[in-house]
């Protein structure tokens, strides 16, 4: 059974928005109660949060598809929907969030942190709320926007200060052990560990954590073995640790060869070269590999390694190596930048910027594209003709219908609101005409010409009084 996963892809879909409410006040002896449709609730957001108590994706492993409530619908009697409820997933402390195609989202280091992997969608506005000076009573409200729906990758990369790194069976899990209070699998068999064991040291009043990388052999980088599943577990580390087998029993293998091929693995993957390096000769217990450390020590001191001979099994050399790492750690710690408080930046949009753009396609269609007017179509209910007609009161004070004249559309050409696959497509009739075409006399407007009953009346009115004026005028009562 797996019990440590340190990458799993996440499927996550934030809550959709409730619909807005479309109700009249109906009350006895008030006829005209006017709209009080309520809101739609808010949908809740997918939320990764670090939780230091959490060690491993395995429950994303198991459970990859994760969805937040939806906000509920709005009801009559200005009655908002209840928003949804935020879905906060713990995450591993040094987690890594990213896009299917590898682009970083966000990295979480530290306890509490957080991102907003999904969003919600907002709930649409009831016709209350729709209501205005010229629209009093709304027979329509808006729908819901649905929430985000996001694939993203889930990467742990360990938050340790000390790396081990070496061949299996090494003995790196041995001073982790003896090190640490950490307990892990310690056998006589290759690739015993099959997951990075973390232990914590306290070496006077320096504490640092400590981390064993298993599976490193020729050809990790590139896949071999475990390496490159946990090579990713030493990048946040300040310094890394050689540990050299020096009583291996392989005879092809030793402990200088082991050192190259270890150095020129971290090389091929990258990003590494900049960390402070120790070797450590394990195993000196043993007559044989005392020996040896002692033939090899001059060579590796003249690469300019600083070199520690131990024995997991004796502790012999363990006090001065935990010391040797704290010190390095404490160097690292105090070279680190102080890190500031997260500065709050306000970037006004700039005046001109309408938040849409209009283009020509190839196939003649004219695209628009922004956030307001795609959530403004989202939110339309296109069976009601007067939310139709909301929708293009809004497109025009957004200044889209302008744009369009002014990349060349005339009426009856194809245009496309939204992406290509949710795009909502429709024959464009303009609502207003731009040019001198739409002048008439000075001081008329036809746009105003529109059917309007009372000033109809009052022109019928006014005419008839003129022509029986005029029929006054040219009456003579004495026939001459």
């Amino acid at each position: 059974m797996t019990t440590f996963v340190d990458r799993v892809e996440l499927h996550v879909a934030a809550g959709n928005g409730g619909h807005g409410c479309a109700s009249v006040h109906r009350e006895k002896f008030k006829p005209l109660g006017g709209p009080d449709g309520g809101n739609g609730g808010r949908g809740g957001d997918v939320i990764l949060v670090v939780d230091q108590s959490v060690t491993t994706l395995l429950d994303y492993h198991h459970s990859p598809h994760r969805k937040a409530t939806n906000g509920k619908p709005g009801e009559g009697g200005n009655r908002s929907g209840k928003d949804g409820t935020d879905l906060v997933l713990p995450v591993p402390d040094g987690t890594v969030v990213q896009d299917r195609h590898g682009n970083v989202l966000a990295d979480l280091v530290g306890q509490g942190t957080r991102f907003i992997a999904a969003q919600g969608g907002r709930g649409g506005l009831g016709n209350a709320a729709l209501a205005s000076a010229r629209r009093k009573a709304p027979g329509f409200a808006l729908l819901g926007v649905p929430g985000d729906v996001r694939d993203i990758v889930l990467e742990l990369k360990t938050v340790a200060d000390v790396a081990l790194v070496g061949y299996p069976s090494a003995g790196k899990s041995s001073l982790i052990s003896v090190l640490s209070a950490a307990k892990p699998k310690i056998a006589d068999y290759p690739f015993t560990t099959l997951v990075p064991n973390l232990g914590v040291v306290t070496a006077g009043s320096t504490v640092y954590t400590i981390a064993d990388v298993p599976g490193l052999i020729p050809g990790a980088s590139q896949g071999k073995g475990l390496g490159l599943e946990f090579l990713r577990h030493v990048e946040r580390c300040s310094v890394l640790v050689h540990v050299l087998d020096t009583a291996t029993l392989e005879s092809e293998r030793d402990p200088l060869s082991d050192l190259d091929a270890i150095e020129a693995e971290l090389k091929e993957y990258g990003g590494l070269d900049d960390r402070p390096r120790l070797v450590v000769l394990n195993k000196v217990d043993i007559p044989d590999g005392r020996d040896l450390a002692e033939l090899i020590r001059p060579e590796l001191e003249d690469r300019g390694y600083r070199i520690f001979e131990v024995s997991a099994v004796s502790r012999e050399g363990l006090k001065e190596l935990s010391f040797a790492l704290a010190g390095i750690v404490a160097e690292a710690r105090a070279a680190k930048p102080k890190e500031e408080a997260t500065r709050i930046v306000i970037r006004p949009k700039a005046v001109d910027d309408a938040g849409f753009t209009v283009t020509l396609e190839d196939d003649g269609i004219y695209r628009v594209r922004g956030e307001k007017p795609e959530r403004w179509v989202r939110q339309t209910d296109f069976n009601n003709d007067e939310a139709v007609g909301y929708l293009a009161d809004r497109l025009n004070r957004l200044g889209v219908e302008e744009e369009l004249m002014k990349a060349g559309a005339r009426a009856g050409d194809g245009v496309a609101i939204g992406g290509e696959e949710d795009a909502v497509v429709f024959d464009w009739e303009p609502s207003m005409a731009a040019g001198a075409e739409m002048l008439g006399r000075r001081g008329e407007d036809h746009r105003f010409e529109a059917p309007r009953p009372a000033a109809q009346r009052r022109r019928d009115r006014q005419a008839e009084r003129d022509d029986a004026e005029g029929e006054y005028e040219g009456f003579n009562p004495f026939g001459e």
